[in-house]
């Protein structure tokens, strides 16, 4: 699975979801074009760059930069793609359906039967 907006910044949720997915047993790609490995896994510069196809992606990004990413989201082509509180609105969402894709508002962390509040 990828996560797209992880973080090297422990307290951020794009970290704490990096932590999460591991913890749940997925093999995790995080995707940021500003750090070269996060929690000791390589990490990729885009969506377009995994090493492998991925099931899910997590999204945690601006709306503005969620909305700007669509297309890259929809060619990786996951099962589900997660918009998580603070990049799921109404224009990303409806621009995700138009395109396409499987997106789910809500939290990621949360689906695994975790809590955010458990990655300190």
């Amino acid at each position: 699975m990828a996560i797209l907006g992880a973080s090297r910044d422990r307290a951020k949720f794009g970290n704490k979801s990096v932590r999460a997915h591991l913890r749940a047993g997925f093999r995790v790609f995080p995707v940021n074009p500003n750090e070269s490995e996060i929690e000791g896994i390589p990490s990729s510069p885009s969506l377009a760059e995994l090493p492998e196809p991925v099931e899910r992606v997590s999204v945690y990004l601006p709306p503005a930069v969620a909305l700007a990413k669509l297309p890259e989201i929809a060619a990786v082509g996951a099962r589900e793609v997660w918009f998580n509180p603070g990049a799921a609105d109404a224009a990303v969402l409806a621009e995700a359906k138009r395109l396409g894709i499987p997106a789910i508002a809500g939290c990621s962390i949360v689906d695994l039967g975790l809590s955010p509040s458990d990655f300190p």
